[in-house]
């Protein structure tokens, strides 16, 4: 018998768990240098006046810095929520911020519960929010979804990452997705058959973990707490968990890999003048990193404050939500979201040593199958490539994304690195004896969320964000975009918008071309536009929700994607584990690669023998005219024509096993045009 467990709870697991044994629930809540806790319960009715108050006795309810007690199920079955007040100093030299006055989330809370009255205001104004504060789910505990057969694959050297929002995606009533599922994970199910079509293997999801509905950020950067899905994203919010695996689930019988963008690095609480819903109240030294006179937060990710993950708890509190969504929704891995911050010790400096939680993640057994996927950089540090602690991780190039545009634009004195780019990027991921980086951890893009998408790469000089309410001072002032001789899509002539099409295949052969693992945004395939938007982050409306009419609109450029996907995946000479080193070979127009800064063509002949795959001769012309090249290499059975994006649809990239023959040893590759043989 466990009677002490019985009568005085137990400190693991944290949040909310059912102990059917005892026929009871456990409540356990971290916090260093609270002074009391009161646990509330909540009728499904009311949100404002508990139906018990349980005040815990430190010398019963509290182990070492973690409060907790065991509530009978006959009292918590007649509740649905739960929410705590946590007494303590408030004493901003120390760092602490404490406020009985605040209802506090659980930062282990399974699902959030908003009340009809909840306002983000109260939670920053002073006194009390009763009623008006977001509250954890406690029956979500006995969740326990039918997985059955539910198979994981891992993708290799046919991973295309497809980056999508899971509201977004299906928003528009032109998605066909039924009203009821638009915007919803089930809205993703519908899309299903769309996704194996175009031939993604992996989708990367922005962030779902549950964020403040009050708080402006569309992409959903701004989380409130890290184990809870996305209520929003659900048909029925009360049942999001089990909508979230669902969606899941069917990808996973689809043969598609789930991976979710994660921003373990600050939360919506703010600075000092943000709102107090859980952290902050609970033990805001202990969950934020803060500056040396502790009255202020560190703001290393631009959001307000930064999560102090050199800190245990902090580092727990992670490490259990990443197993969280690992075992119990069953994602496949995790794109970390200015994963540099995991680099600040305690004092703010950065360790390139050996961090703490970074070291955690890298090592420890449950992780070892997860895609890690870091955004190596933040406000004040980058880390890409070699000097990120994660040495096994893969990582967004953003070199790649930036030496690829300003190739493609026509920039001078930019051949060097777009080769460097194409081999998969040993600059920064050296394979030498002591590093042995891989050049599938370059995870290659030339868009994102973050930034132009495609079509307006190519159709717009400058940014156009005053939707966004910065006075246009938002977003990268730098794109290395081209209009492509016409500024926006307002009276464009035909000629300027064939170049444009012209310019997104280009982009997208390139990208399938290259040693590394490819990644786009969700509607770059039929050139959705956000009208000149480069960081529509709180644009909950038509220029981030997918047109579906342009798919039929821009229909050879999907299908140009489709196909593009699909020879990478069956030429594995492409993608590799290591760097084609010997099996390549780099030409220029006439014979040698010519390296001066005016340099604006490429050619290479991928040789595939090693990988059991055929030869592959690439030939680019960034310049504004056309190019003869002399073929250096001939195969036995001499080359035939993949793709040749100066042609027009349907000439532009053939169907399997109807490519063409090259007749003699030149070819002529029109202005700013990719050839594939």
């Amino acid at each position: 018998m466990n009677r002490w467990a019985d009568r005085e709870g137990t400190p693991a697991p944290l949040g909310v768990t059912f102990v059917e044994r005892a026929h009871a629930y456990n409540f356990a809540l971290y916090s260093k240098h609270a002074t009391g806790v009161v646990l509330l319960l909540y009728s499904a009715g009311d949100s404002v006046r508990p139906l018990l108050e349980h005040r815990l006795d430190p010398l019963h309810n509290k182990s070492g810095r973690i409060w907790h007690c065991r509530v009978p199920a006959a009292i918590v079955d007649r509740a649905r929520h739960y929410g705590y007040r946590v007494e303590g100093p408030f004493d901003l030299s120390q760092g602490h911020r404490f406020d009985p006055d605040k209802i506090l989330l659980d930062p282990y809370a399974r699902q959030v519960y908003f009340p009809p009255e909840f306002s983000r205001r109260a939670a920053i104004d002073a006194g009390p929010n009763d009623g008006r504060a977001p509250l954890g789910v406690i029956h979500c505990c006995h969740n326990h979804f039918q997985w059955q057969d539910d198979t994981r694959t891992h993708h290799e050297h046919d991973t295309v990452i497809y980056e999508l929002h899971v509201r977004g995606f299906t928003k528009r009533a032109n998605s066909g997705v039924p009203e009821a599922k638009r915007g919803t994970y089930a809205g993703v199910i519908e899309k299903i058959p769309y996704l194996k079509e175009l031939g993604v293997t992996v989708v990367e999801l922005l962030p779902v973990h549950q964020r403040d509905p009050q708080e402006a950020n569309y992409w959903g950067y701004m989380t409130l707490n890290f184990f809870s899905p996305e209520a929003s994203y659900a048909e029925r919010p009360e049942d999001s968990m089990h909508e979230f695996q669902g969606m899941v689930k069917a990808l996973h019988q689809a043969g598609i890999e789930v991976v979710i963008d994660v921003a373990y690095n600050h939360t919506t609480e703010l600075d000092e003048n943000g709102p107090t819903y859980s952290y902050r109240g609970i033990d805001n030294s202990t969950y934020y990193l803060l500056e040396q006179d502790r009255r202020w937060y560190r703001n290393d990710s631009g959001c307000g404050n930064v999560l102090h993950t050199a800190n245990a708890a902090t580092r727990k509190l992670i490490l259990d939500s990443m197993r969280y969504w690992l075992e119990e929704m069953h994602v496949d891995g995790f794109r970390f979201d200015l994963a540099s911050i995991f680099s600040r010790g305690a004092d703010g400096a950065v360790n390139l040593e050996d961090p703490p939680i970074i070291s955690q993640i890298s090592t420890e057994p449950e992780f070892a199958r997860a895609r890690l996927i870091a955004e190596a950089w933040d406000m004040t540090a980058y880390q890409l490539g070699r000097r990120f602690p994660g040495v096994s991780w893969l990582q967004w190039n953003g070199q790649y994304r930036d030496d690829v545009r300003a190739f493609v634009r026509g920039d001078e004195n930019t051949l060097a690195a777009f080769i460097n780019r194409l081999y998969g990027s040993d600059d920064l991921f050296p394979d030498t004896v002591a590093e042995a980086y891989h050049a599938s951890q370059s995870v290659n893009y030339v868009t994102s969320h973050d930034g132009f998408n495609l079509y307006d790469l190519v159709s717009y000089n400058a940014k156009r964000n005053l939707a966004n309410g910065h006075g246009n001072a938002d977003g990268a002032a730098d794109n290395r975009s081209w209009n492509c001789g016409w500024e926006g899509d307002e009276g464009a002539p035909p000629d300027v918008l064939a170049l444009r099409t012209r310019q997104a295949k280009n982009f997208c052969a390139l990208l399938m071309l290259s040693n590394g693992t490819p990644m786009f945004c969700a509607g770059e395939e039929f050139l959705h536009t956000q009208r000149g938007n480069n960081n529509p982050y709180n644009r909950d409306d038509e220029t981030t929700w997918l047109d579906w009419d342009k798919l039929e609109e821009h229909a050879e450029v999907f299908r140009f994607f489709r196909h593009m996907i699909a020879f990478r995946k069956r030429h594995p000479a492409i993608a590799r584990s290591r760097y084609w080193r010997s099996d390549v070979h780099w030409y220029g127009v006439h014979g040698e690669v010519d390296r001066a800064p005016s340099s604006h063509a490429l050619a290479l002949c991928l040789h595939g023998a090693s990988e059991d795959d055929v030869d592959l001769y690439v030939m680019v012309n960034a310049w504004s005219e056309e190019l003869v090249f002399e073929i250096q290499q001939s195969p036995a059975g001499g080359w035939r024509r993949v793709a040749d994006t100066a042609l027009p649809a349907p000439e532009d990239i053939s169907e399997p096993g109807c490519e063409l023959p090259v007749p003699g040893s030149t070819y002529r590759v029109g202005p700013r045009s990719v050839v594939v043989l």
